[in-house]
């Protein structure tokens, strides 16, 4: 269930209708929303600007995940600052390339917050901030590294780092102990 926490304003009803538009997949209504199209996505270091990179950026996942939504729970506009705060998840089947991973036909169901930044009315970027791990360990192709997998796995990618880690340990309870 959506929560918003404070009276609507121009900026709020943005961010919502901007969202909706998304969900529906009109990629270019939703860029339209924009007084200048522009998305972040800091887990990848990337930044998409313009409208017509925005709509790529939005038709790799349609492509990649043809049924994605994005489930808004709480909306939080700042009256003090320019920005509107969105926490949310994202949900989807991956049914085509993502990332350079061929369709798994898994789902995926994972938390996000956007930060949705405003010069004055005009809604000027949006930040994702998400954790990658998780969508990629639902995809199959990463493990939780409390798993027996990831720790099996990390052993034999990386021994020489791993073998470090070990004698370093081992030099140091030593040193405690004298």
């Amino acid at each position: 269930m959506l929560r918003i926490v404070a009276d609507t304003d121009v900026r709020l009803e943005t961010v919502l209708e901007h969202m909706r538009l998304e969900n529906l997949h009109d990629f270019p209504a939703c860029a339209a929303k924009f007084g200048k199209a522009k998305y972040e996505v800091p887990a990848d270091d990337i930044v998409y600007d313009g409208t017509d990179a925005v709509c790529g950026f939005l038709d790799e996942n349609k492509l990649a995940f043809p049924d994605f939504h994005f489930e808004p729970n709480r909306v939080s506009p700042s009256p003090s600052t320019e920005v509107v705060v969105v926490e949310g998840r994202f949900r989807g089947t991956h049914l085509g390339v993502w990332r350079g991973l061929p369709a798994t036909g898994r789902k995926v169901d994972f938390p996000m917050c956007l930060v949705f930044e405003f010069e004055g009315e005009s809604m000027v970027n949006e930040i994702i901030y998400m954790d990658l791990s998780t969508p990629l360990q639902q995809l199959g192709v990463a493990f939780n590294p409390d798993s027996a997998e990831f720790k099996l796995q990390t052993a034999l990618s990386h021994p020489i780092t791993l073998g470090r880690a070990i004698i370093d340990n081992l030099r140091g309870r030593f040193r405690k102990k004298a």
